[in-house]
């Protein structure tokens, strides 16, 4: 299921690099997702097992985190 369109591909990337550089760094995925708090972002889990990364506090979808990052 794709739920994220017209995303500029420059600003999904300069985030993923945040969201991987936090996940390097942090000791859980609690952490990790506390760390991602402070830059205004959460990881929602949908029903078809994918990690969708939101902006808070508005909830808007901007990419799907790759499973590698949860391993």
């Amino acid at each position: 299921m794709s739920i994220i369109t017209n995303q500029d591909a420059f600003v999904t990337e300069e985030i993923m690099q945040i969201v991987t550089r936090e996940r390097q760094v942090a000791l859980s995925t609690r952490e990790w997702k506390h760390r991602l708090a402070g830059y205004g972002y959460s990881i929602r889990d949908t029903d078809a097992g994918e990690h969708v990364l939101e902006t808070l506090p508005h909830r808007v979808a901007l990419c799907v985190l790759p499973n590698e990052l949860f391993a």
